[in-house]
């Protein structure tokens, strides 16, 4: 395996990308993007529409267009500034497809039949799913590693393929003896709203495959339906705990409370020191104002954008031309590496 202290001596770099499939919601925001917008302030950063990962499912080709524009609307309306970071979609650096061949090449058949999100997302019916689904860590791996990125912003449900990223790059540096070609990725992960979840059963993670829209707030949701969905969300019949300890037991309030501190900046003490032994008919509207304050204007910036879409396409191309001036030569010395002629 990897080892675990690289002295790749590289520009300190970050990467990450979201899936073009579906609408953005809070869990994104708080758990991703946000960060992303941090981020960029004082490191290099590429922020990714990975459009080829999501094909490893059927897709419809007009609804992933306007799916790949609309996180390109989203990553520029939550603050991420295509003049700080690079905002691109994945198909449009080839360096990407190129490098995962060579990865293939590299990776092994065990490494990947350990990966559990294959697992879970093929389900009894894996021998139907696609080659892709099955290799989409090896893709990643190229993802990150095409730009020799040294940082990502990952959920817990990807930390896995960031591990097997960095086997990849350690058995590459060793087999080409490369030493410290590629660096050994480290995750970002800590941090307020790392996993919300559902509001309508708090043992579950809030998604945008969830059949019912009540369970999550869309980034382009507009004031009225935040507050609604906030009204709507499962809590229980006790009031607000005044301590930690009293949320044990309790995972949709403890939901609630997290992302008020999340979108308040307050530890969760705070907020249960503020609120704790008032009933969820003071709480809830709190958290409604503060959730539209902090996501309406997000959610109209994206639909003023959505309705721009050969702007969001120059920022797109702008993007990816930012993104091949450094994957490129990058490629180039991997095929030197290798073998090939070049």
């Amino acid at each position: 395996m990897a080892e675990t202290a690289p002295r790749f001596s590289g520009p300190k770099r970050v990467f990450s990308g979201v899936q073009p499939t579906g609408n953005l919601h809070l869990g994104n925001y708080l758990g991703a993007i946000r960060k992303f917008v941090d981020l960029q302030e004082d490191q290099e950063a590429l922020y990714c529409i990975v459009d080829l990962h999501a094909i490893t499912v059927a897709q419809d080709p007009e609804a992933l267009r306007a799916q790949t524009r609309e996180i390109a609307a989203a990553y520029m309306a939550a603050g991420i500034d295509p003049q700080k970071a690079i905002i691109f979609h994945q198909s449009a650096v080839s360096a990407h497809a190129e490098l995962a061949w060579i990865f293939n090449c590299v990776a092994r058949m065990g490494w990947l039949e350990r990966m559990t999100q294959f697992k879970d997302k093929a389900g009894k019916d894996s021998e139907r799913a696609s080659v892709g689904l099955f290799d989409y860590p090896v893709l990643m791996a190229a993802d990150i590693l095409a730009y020799k990125a040294t940082h990502v912003p990952v959920g817990e449900d990807q930390k896995q393929h960031l591990e097997l990223a960095r086997d990849i790059a350690g058995k590459f540096n060793k087999d080409f003896h490369a030493e410290d070609f590629f660096p050994l990725p480290e995750p970002l992960i800590k941090g307020p709203g790392a996993r919300i979840m559902s509001l309508k059963d708090g043992c579950a993670k809030m998604s945008k495959s969830d059949p019912s829209d009540l369970s999550r707030i869309n980034l382009t949701d507009d004031a009225a339906m935040i507050a609604k969905k906030i009204k709507k969300a499962k809590t229980d019949a006790e009031p607000v705990p005044e301590n930690v300890e009293g949320l044990k037991g309790r995972p949709e309030v403890e939901n609630l409370v997290g992302i008020y501190s999340a979108l308040s900046g307050q530890s969760v003490e705070e907020v249960l020191a503020a609120y704790g032994g008032q009933g969820f008919g003071v709480f809830k509207p709190a958290l409604a104002e503060l959730a539209v304050d902090k996501l309406a204007p997000i959610s109209e910036e994206m639909r003023r954008l959505q309705n721009d879409p050969a702007f969001l396409e120059s920022q797109l191309e702008a993007g990816a031309e930012k993104a091949n001036a450094i994957a490129v030569p990058i490629l180039r010395e991997v095929k030197q590496i290798v073998g090939f002629v070049v």
